[in-house]
C-alpha cells in the first residue's frame, strides 16, 4: 500500500543528475546508469484495441527507431495538433502508461532489484489531486523540486504504483502512472514525463536488454543524450 512521504530529503539523489541539450532523455531521467531504453506508450485503433508504434509506421510507411516522434510518424507536421495525421485511431497518452502496460513493466522491474520497497513521484500539477484521497497533511507537505517539475512522494511495494489515480464516480478508478518511480536501491529509474508520449528507464544492461524483448512493451534502446524533442525524429522527417 502506498505511504506518504512528507520530508523528500532521501530522494534528492536525482535532480544533480539530471542535464543535457535540450530534449535530451537525461534530463528527465537521471544520467550515470549504464544502459537507457525508451518504453512507447501504444496508441489506440479506430475499431479498438492497441497498436504499437511500430505496427503505425508499418501502416504509414514510416520507419520506426529509437528517436522517433508520433507526429512525424504519422505524416503531420503538427506534433501538438496531429493536422493531417495517416492514422485514423488515438495517439499515444501523454503522461501516464495505460494499465496493462504499467503492469507489465512493473513484473519486468521486479526482476531487477533486491529491494522491497520503491518510492513514486506525482506531478503536483494534476487537478484531481486535491480532490483524491490525500490528507492535507501530504498536499502541504515539501515537494521533491526537478527542474520545471515538483513532486508529491508516495512509498510502497513496488506492485503499488498501480495504486495512484482518482475515482471520478464511486465506482470509476482512473488510473495514473507514477511520474518518477525507483527502488530503494536505486537499480534503475523510471520517468514519465507530464509531455510526454513515452516512458523512459534507466538501468543495468540486462533490464534494458529484457525490456527490449520483453512480449506486449515496445522498447527501444537509446543513450542519456538521444533527443525526444519534437524534431528529435531525424528519419521520418517531411519533404
Amino acid at each position: 500500500m502506498l505511504r506518504p512521504v512528507l520530508d523528500p530529503t532521501s530522494a534528492e539523489w536525482i535532480s544533480p543528475r539530471l542535464g543535457g541539450a535540450f530534449g535530451a532523455a537525461g534530463r528527465t531521467v537521471p544520467r550515470g546508469y549504464a544502459a537507457y531504453a525508451r518504453l512507447c506508450h501504444p496508441a489506440e485503433r479506430d475499431r479498438g484495441g492497441w497498436a504499437s508504434w511500430s505496427e503505425a509506421a508499418a501502416e504509414t510507411g514510416r520507419r520506426a527507431h529509437g528517436a522517433m516522434q508520433w507526429h512525424a510518424l504519422v505524416g503531420s507536421p503538427d506534433p501538438v495538433n496531429l493536422t493531417g495525421s495517416l492514422w485514423r485511431g488515438s495517439p499515444p497518452g501523454r503522461g501516464t502508461l495505460p494499465s496493462h502496460t504499467l503492469t507489465a513493466l512493473l513484473a519486468l522491474l521486479g526482476d531487477h532489484t533486491s529491494a522491497s520497497d520503491a518510492w513514486f513521484g506525482l506531478w503536483e500539477g494534476y487537478g484531481w489531486a486535491d480532490e483524491a484521497a490525500l490528507s492535507r497533511k501530504h498536499l502541504d507537505a515539501p515537494r521533491l523540486r526537478h527542474p520545471g517539475r515538483d513532486y508529491l512522494l508516495f512509498r510502497g511495494p513496488l506492485t503499488s504504483a498501480t495504486e495512484l489515480g482518482w475515482r471520478p464516480r464511486p465506482h470509476w478508478f482512473e488510473a495514473q502512472s507514477p511520474n518518477l518511480f525507483w527502488p530503494e536501491d536505486r537499480a534503475w529509474c523510471v520517468a514519465t514525463e507530464v509531455d510526454f508520449d513515452s516512458t523512459l528507464v534507466a538501468g543495468e544492461e540486462a533490464l534494458v536488454d529484457a525490456l527490449v524483448k520483453a512480449p506486449g512493451l515496445e522498447a527501444w534502446r537509446i543513450e542519456s543524450d538521444t533527443s525526444l524533442a519534437a524534431d528529435g525524429d531525424r528519419i521520418n522527417q517531411l519533404p
